[in-house]
Parts: structure tokens; C-alpha cells; sequence
């Protein structure tokens, strides 16, 4: 296409995206009026309108915790990118760290805020396009090590498969990070709680559905005994697992899909 074609095609196209814009705007305010009435469950249009990348990330973990609907928060991502470059984990540490601190709104207790923190850096790592952040990594929570110390347990569930192997390993990095930073201390698993982390992986894998990658014992034990969080999950299938049940610091006697994908093919394949 010639340059006279291009220059031809700009206003169109301008005027197409203005178009839009104002459509949208008109949308909303409709929305936005539909929703004061109160005849739904929920008074104001749920879905924030997000234009950038930056607004994506802060805007999906939005909808967990409001608060979080800030512009100060997208503006400082975008100042991240500018120092650090875009997508790379400096900026997602960073802003995972910032919001855990309370920098730009309080939280209720602080592991809300730390969980928040996870939440931004995980959806900024995938993009802000993905329900992982959300839905996928569910919760943290604390125990107790053995000395009565307090150390993570990271929640997960099946959708965390929607953020790829990467996205995966970087949010497991990332909650140790915050880990560290607030001072939690490494989780430390006993022999029972590491033989229960390879024979679940085994009952997934032979009992429920073939794993993606399914590592040696070896691998098994590997990550068992050295990982600094606790990896958990809700259980997802009707079936137990077949040994090492009852544990004390182990919320379920029935295999949890969510830990299955994290460790397996989260942690091991990569």
C-alpha cells in the first residue's frame, strides 16, 4: 500500500476507534442507570472498562478486592515498564511488593494484603487476560512449622492451568518472595507430609487423568522436601488418596487437582 493509501485510510480509521469510544461511554451510562434502580443483585455496572494492559491487570483483581481499582496503582505499573521494560518479572515483583505494603490502600489483616499482592503480579505475569489470578490461585493461608513459626500455604485449582507452565513457577517465586520479605518462615514438611506429596501426584496421575508431565519419584521428593511454601488445594475429585492420610497439617484426605497441576506441571516440568 502506497503512503497516499495509508494517509487515506488514518482519519477512517481514527474515526472508527472515536466511534467506539463514545459508544461504549453511552453503554456504560445506560448500564450504569439500569444498575441504580436496584432490581439487580449489585447496583453498579461489575465490569470495569480497562484500556491498557495496566488497567486489565489492577481492574480483574478488582473484582476481588475493590480497592484495588486505582489509578495511582495503573500509573505506577506503567512506571515500572518504563524502568524495567515490559513483561519482565522486575515489574511484577515490584508491584506485588508495593500493594503488599499498603502503599497505595489498607487491607483488612496483612496476608489480605500480601494475598493482593500475589494476585496483581500474577495477573500482570499472564497478561490481565486470564481467569488464573483469580480463580486459579485461590487463597493464602498460614501454619505452623514445627518450632511454631508461621509459614505460607498457597492455594490452587484447576484453572490455574490457564496460565501456562511460566506463569505457573512465577507465582509460586513470587509468593516465596513476599514470603521472605515479610519476614514467614520456610515451610518444613515432615517424611509423611513428602511421602503424601508423591503419592497423591501418583493417584492423580494413575486414578484420575494422565498428568501432562509426570516427574521421576525422585523429582517428586526432590520438591517435596526443599519447596519453601506449602503447596494446597480444595479437593476436586470424589476419590482419597491412597496413603498417608489424616495428616496435621494437611486439609484433605481426597486428591486435590489444583496442587496435582502446580507441582507437576507447574514446578517439575519447568
Amino acid at each position: 500500500m502506497s503512503e497516499i493509501k495509508k494517509r487515506d485510510f488514518e482519519p477512517e480509521t481514527e474515526a472508527y476507534f472515536d466511534s467506539l469510544s463514545k459508544e461504549i461511554e453511552k453503554n456504560y451510562k445506560v448500564a450504569e442507570m439500569a444498575r441504580a434502580k436496584g432490581l439487580d443483585p449489585v447496583d453498579k455496572v461489575e465490569v470495569p472498562l480497562a484500556l491498557t494492559m495496566a488497567a486489565k491487570v489492577v481492574r480483574l483483581i478488582a473484582t476481588v478486592y475493590p480497592q484495588l481499582d486505582n489509578e495511582d496503582i495503573i500509573n505506577r505499573l506503567l512506571e515500572l515498564e518504563k524502568k524495567y521494560g515490559a513483561l519482565e518479572p522486575q515489574v511484577t515483583f515490584a508491584i506485588a511488593e508495593e500493594i503488599a505494603k499498603e502503599k497505595f490502600c489498607k487491607f483488612d489483616s496483612q496476608l489480605e494484603a500480601i494475598d493482593a499482592g500475589i494476585r496483581v503480579g500474577f495477573a500482570y505475569t499472564t497478561l490481565g487476560v486470564v481467569a488464573s489470578p483469580i480463580e486459579g490461585y485461590t487463597e493464602l493461608k498460614t501454619g505452623e512449622t514445627r518450632d511454631g513459626k508461621k509459614y505460607f500455604k498457597a492455594y490452587f485449582s484447576g484453572p490455574i492451568r490457564s496460565a501456562g507452565t511460566t506463569a505457573t513457577c512465577v507465582v509460586l517465586m513470587l509468593i516465596d518472595y513476599l514470603r521472605q520479605v515479610f519476614g514467614y518462615a520456610r515451610y518444613d514438611p515432615s517424611e509423611q507430609e513428602c511421602k503424601r506429596f508423591v503419592t497423591e501426584l501418583l493417584d492423580y496421575h494413575d486414578r484420575v487423568t494422565n498428568l501432562q508431565y509426570l516427574p521421576t519419584e525422585e523429582e517428586m521428593e526432590f520438591i517435596a522436601k526443599n519447596i519453601p511454601i506449602q503447596i494446597c488445594g480444595d479437593p476436586t475429585e470424589k476419590r482419597e488418596v491412597s496413603n498417608y492420610k489424616d495428616l496435621p497439617r494437611g486439609d484433605s484426605n481426597f486428591i486435590r487437582g489444583g496442587f496435582c497441576l502446580v507441582a507437576a506441571e507447574g514446578m517439575a516440568q519447568k
